[in-house]
Protein backbone atom coordinates (compact mmCIF):
# COMPACT_ATOMS: atom_id res chain seq x y z
CA UNK A 1 0.00 0.00 0.00
CA UNK A 2 2.83 2.44 0.77
CA UNK A 3 4.31 1.67 -2.65
CA UNK A 4 0.84 2.58 -4.15
CA UNK A 5 0.56 5.97 -2.28
CA UNK A 6 3.87 6.93 -2.99
CA UNK A 7 3.26 6.36 -7.00
CA UNK A 8 0.02 7.96 -6.93
CA UNK A 9 1.60 11.39 -5.11
CA UNK A 10 4.22 11.23 -7.45
CA UNK A 11 1.85 11.05 -10.68
CA UNK A 12 -0.06 13.71 -9.13
CA UNK A 13 3.15 15.93 -8.69
CA UNK A 14 4.13 15.33 -12.19
CA UNK A 15 0.51 15.79 -13.48
CA UNK A 16 0.51 19.33 -11.73
CA UNK A 17 4.25 20.59 -12.83
CA UNK A 18 3.16 19.55 -16.73
CA UNK A 19 -0.79 21.35 -16.36
CA UNK A 20 1.55 24.34 -15.56
CA UNK A 21 4.51 24.31 -17.91
CA UNK A 22 2.29 22.97 -20.79
CA UNK A 23 -0.61 26.24 -19.91
CA UNK A 24 2.86 28.40 -19.22
CA UNK A 25 4.68 27.50 -22.24
CA UNK A 26 3.53 24.96 -24.36
CA UNK A 27 3.61 21.26 -24.90
CA UNK A 28 6.44 21.42 -27.40
CA UNK A 29 8.29 24.02 -25.74
CA UNK A 30 8.05 21.54 -22.52
CA UNK A 31 10.99 19.20 -22.28
CA UNK A 32 11.41 15.60 -20.36
CA UNK A 33 13.90 16.98 -18.20
CA UNK A 34 12.50 19.97 -17.51
CA UNK A 35 9.21 18.39 -16.22
CA UNK A 36 11.61 15.77 -13.70
CA UNK A 37 13.46 19.09 -12.43
CA UNK A 38 10.28 20.69 -11.70
CA UNK A 39 8.69 17.54 -10.39
CA UNK A 40 11.86 16.67 -8.78
CA UNK A 41 11.41 12.85 -9.57
CA UNK A 42 13.81 10.32 -11.23
CA UNK A 43 13.71 9.73 -14.77
CA UNK A 44 12.88 6.05 -13.83
CA UNK A 45 10.13 6.94 -11.77
CA UNK A 46 8.58 8.98 -14.77
CA UNK A 47 9.10 6.47 -17.00
CA UNK A 48 7.69 3.56 -14.95
CA UNK A 49 4.19 6.36 -14.31
CA UNK A 50 4.31 7.70 -18.06
CA UNK A 51 6.95 6.09 -20.25
CA UNK A 52 7.19 9.77 -21.88
CA UNK A 53 5.64 13.22 -21.89
CA UNK A 54 3.21 11.84 -24.66
CA UNK A 55 1.89 9.60 -22.01
CA UNK A 56 0.99 12.54 -20.15
CA UNK A 57 -0.36 14.62 -22.94
CA UNK A 58 -2.62 11.05 -23.02
CA UNK A 59 -3.44 11.19 -19.03
CA UNK A 60 -4.61 14.83 -19.80
CA UNK A 61 -6.93 13.78 -23.47
CA UNK A 62 -8.66 11.04 -21.60
CA UNK A 63 -9.65 13.63 -18.78
CA UNK A 64 -11.03 16.49 -20.94
CA UNK A 65 -12.36 14.12 -23.98
CA UNK A 66 -14.30 12.48 -20.95
CA UNK A 67 -16.01 15.92 -19.53
CA UNK A 68 -16.48 17.86 -22.97
CA UNK A 69 -19.39 15.95 -24.39
CA UNK A 70 -21.05 16.11 -21.10
CA UNK A 71 -20.65 20.00 -20.98
CA UNK A 72 -21.73 20.21 -24.65
CA UNK A 73 -24.86 18.31 -23.73
CA UNK A 74 -25.90 21.02 -20.81
CA UNK A 75 -25.12 23.53 -23.43
CA UNK A 76 -26.92 21.94 -26.27
CA UNK A 77 -30.09 20.92 -23.41
CA UNK A 78 -32.21 18.24 -23.15
CA UNK A 79 -34.85 19.02 -25.70
CA UNK A 80 -33.08 19.33 -28.79
CA UNK A 81 -31.76 16.79 -31.03
CA UNK A 82 -28.22 14.74 -30.65
CA UNK A 83 -26.85 16.99 -33.61
CA UNK A 84 -26.91 20.23 -31.50
CA UNK A 85 -24.87 18.09 -29.09
CA UNK A 86 -22.34 17.32 -31.62
CA UNK A 87 -22.17 21.07 -32.73
CA UNK A 88 -21.53 22.61 -29.75
CA UNK A 89 -18.92 19.83 -28.41
CA UNK A 90 -17.01 20.87 -31.58
CA UNK A 91 -17.29 24.25 -31.61
CA UNK A 92 -16.17 24.35 -28.37
CA UNK A 93 -13.04 22.77 -28.99
CA UNK A 94 -12.04 24.83 -32.01
CA UNK A 95 -12.75 28.16 -29.85
CA UNK A 96 -10.89 26.54 -27.22
CA UNK A 97 -7.98 26.44 -29.21
CA UNK A 98 -8.69 30.35 -29.69
CA UNK A 99 -8.28 31.56 -26.20
CA UNK A 100 -4.53 30.93 -25.87
CA UNK A 101 -1.96 29.62 -27.99
CA UNK A 102 -0.58 27.35 -25.63
CA UNK A 103 -3.50 25.68 -25.17
CA UNK A 104 -4.28 25.75 -29.22
CA UNK A 105 -0.35 23.78 -28.79
CA UNK A 106 -1.70 21.32 -26.65
CA UNK A 107 -5.20 20.28 -28.58
CA UNK A 108 -3.19 20.26 -31.32
CA UNK A 109 -0.71 17.93 -30.57
CA UNK A 110 -3.26 15.61 -28.90
CA UNK A 111 -4.86 15.53 -32.83
CA UNK A 112 -0.96 14.55 -34.33
CA UNK A 113 0.31 11.83 -31.92
CA UNK A 114 -0.76 8.47 -32.93
CA UNK A 115 -1.72 7.60 -29.29
CA UNK A 116 -3.90 9.97 -28.00
CA UNK A 117 -5.30 10.35 -31.86
CA UNK A 118 -6.15 7.42 -31.89
CA UNK A 119 -8.06 7.07 -28.44
CA UNK A 120 -9.79 10.64 -29.72
CA UNK A 121 -10.86 8.79 -33.04
CA UNK A 122 -12.32 5.64 -31.48
CA UNK A 123 -14.20 7.31 -28.33
CA UNK A 124 -15.58 10.64 -30.68
CA UNK A 125 -16.91 7.26 -33.50
CA UNK A 126 -19.31 5.89 -30.45
CA UNK A 127 -20.45 9.31 -29.93
CA UNK A 128 -21.39 9.58 -33.94
CA UNK A 129 -23.05 6.65 -34.47
CA UNK A 130 -25.51 8.03 -31.68
CA UNK A 131 -25.46 11.35 -33.16
CA UNK A 132 -26.02 10.72 -36.73
CA UNK A 133 -27.36 6.93 -37.49
CA UNK A 134 -30.37 8.40 -37.89
CA UNK A 135 -29.67 9.77 -40.64
CA UNK A 136 -27.54 6.76 -41.73
CA UNK A 137 -28.86 3.47 -40.78
CA UNK A 138 -27.11 1.31 -42.61
CA UNK A 139 -23.77 2.48 -41.60
CA UNK A 140 -21.64 0.74 -38.57
CA UNK A 141 -20.03 1.66 -35.74
CA UNK A 142 -16.69 0.44 -38.10
CA UNK A 143 -18.25 3.13 -40.70
CA UNK A 144 -18.40 5.90 -37.98
CA UNK A 145 -14.86 5.33 -37.39
CA UNK A 146 -13.40 5.63 -40.75
CA UNK A 147 -15.79 8.93 -40.97
CA UNK A 148 -13.56 10.35 -37.98
CA UNK A 149 -10.76 9.84 -39.68
CA UNK A 150 -11.85 12.46 -41.87
CA UNK A 151 -13.69 14.67 -39.69
CA UNK A 152 -10.37 14.47 -36.98
CA UNK A 153 -8.48 15.97 -39.99
CA UNK A 154 -10.80 18.35 -40.37
CA UNK A 155 -11.18 19.57 -36.86
CA UNK A 156 -6.99 19.46 -36.87
CA UNK A 157 -6.96 21.82 -39.63
CA UNK A 158 -8.91 24.51 -38.46
CA UNK A 159 -7.82 24.40 -34.88
CA UNK A 160 -4.05 24.66 -36.51
CA UNK A 161 -5.03 27.98 -38.63
CA UNK A 162 -5.76 30.81 -36.03
CA UNK A 163 -8.59 33.43 -36.67
CA UNK A 164 -7.61 36.52 -38.20
CA UNK A 165 -9.52 39.57 -39.29
CA UNK A 166 -10.69 38.08 -42.28
CA UNK A 167 -10.97 34.86 -40.88
CA UNK A 168 -13.11 35.14 -38.26
CA UNK A 169 -14.15 32.51 -35.42
CA UNK A 170 -17.90 32.76 -36.84
CA UNK A 171 -16.44 31.61 -40.42
CA UNK A 172 -14.35 29.30 -38.67
CA UNK A 173 -16.99 27.42 -37.22
CA UNK A 174 -19.57 28.09 -39.81
CA UNK A 175 -17.11 26.41 -42.48
CA UNK A 176 -16.08 23.25 -40.14
CA UNK A 177 -19.86 22.56 -39.41
CA UNK A 178 -21.03 23.02 -42.29
CA UNK A 179 -18.26 20.18 -44.01
CA UNK A 180 -19.01 17.92 -41.13
CA UNK A 181 -22.28 17.66 -40.74
CA UNK A 182 -22.92 17.84 -44.92
CA UNK A 183 -20.53 14.62 -44.49
CA UNK A 184 -22.48 12.94 -42.11
CA UNK A 185 -25.68 13.63 -44.17
CA UNK A 186 -27.39 16.08 -42.32
CA UNK A 187 -30.43 17.61 -44.30
CA UNK A 188 -29.46 20.81 -45.13
CA UNK A 189 -32.39 22.21 -43.64
CA UNK A 190 -31.17 20.90 -40.44
CA UNK A 191 -27.76 22.29 -40.98
CA UNK A 192 -29.33 25.89 -41.59
CA UNK A 193 -31.21 25.49 -38.14
CA UNK A 194 -28.01 23.78 -36.27
CA UNK A 195 -25.72 26.84 -37.42
CA UNK A 196 -28.21 29.10 -36.56
CA UNK A 197 -27.97 27.69 -33.06
CA UNK A 198 -24.33 28.04 -32.88
CA UNK A 199 -24.33 31.86 -34.28
CA UNK A 200 -26.15 32.68 -31.22
CA UNK A 201 -24.10 31.48 -28.64
CA UNK A 202 -21.54 33.46 -27.01
CA UNK A 203 -18.74 31.07 -27.78
CA UNK A 204 -15.91 32.52 -26.51
CA UNK A 205 -17.45 33.08 -22.87
CA UNK A 206 -18.73 29.98 -23.13
CA UNK A 207 -15.75 28.21 -24.18
CA UNK A 208 -13.83 30.37 -21.10
CA UNK A 209 -16.42 28.78 -18.98
CA UNK A 210 -15.80 25.00 -20.17
CA UNK A 211 -11.87 25.58 -19.82
CA UNK A 212 -12.40 26.77 -16.47
CA UNK A 213 -14.59 23.80 -15.73
CA UNK A 214 -12.47 21.24 -17.01
CA UNK A 215 -9.67 22.66 -15.15
CA UNK A 216 -11.53 23.06 -12.09
CA UNK A 217 -12.16 19.50 -12.12
CA UNK A 218 -8.72 18.11 -13.39
CA UNK A 219 -7.39 20.26 -10.07
CA UNK A 220 -9.68 18.57 -8.19
CA UNK A 221 -8.35 15.31 -9.17
CA UNK A 222 -5.06 15.97 -8.52
CA UNK A 223 -5.06 18.16 -5.77
CA UNK A 224 -3.25 21.26 -6.91
CA UNK A 225 -4.07 25.15 -7.35
CA UNK A 226 -5.35 26.63 -10.34
CA UNK A 227 -4.16 30.16 -9.28
CA UNK A 228 -2.26 31.79 -11.62
CA UNK A 229 -3.10 28.57 -14.72
CA UNK A 230 -6.10 29.36 -16.41
CA UNK A 231 -5.50 31.21 -19.70
CA UNK A 232 -7.23 34.29 -20.31
CA UNK A 233 -8.33 36.33 -23.64
CA UNK A 234 -5.27 37.49 -24.42
CA UNK A 235 -4.09 39.74 -27.18
CA UNK A 236 -4.12 36.39 -29.31
CA UNK A 237 -7.84 35.55 -28.77
CA UNK A 238 -9.78 35.33 -31.34
CA UNK A 239 -12.12 39.15 -32.17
Amino acid sequence: MAKRSDGFITEKRILQICVRLFLEQGYRKTTTAQILKDAQVSSSSFQNLFHNKEGVLMELVQFMFENQFNIARNVAGGSLPPVYVYAAETALQITLTELNENLRDIYIEAYTFEETLDYIQKETAKELQAIFGSYQPELTEQDFLELEYGSAGLMRGYMANPCTAEFTLERKLGKFLTLALQGYKVPEDEIEKVMAFVSELNMKSLAQSVMEELFRRLAMRYEFSLEGLLPGEGPDAAE
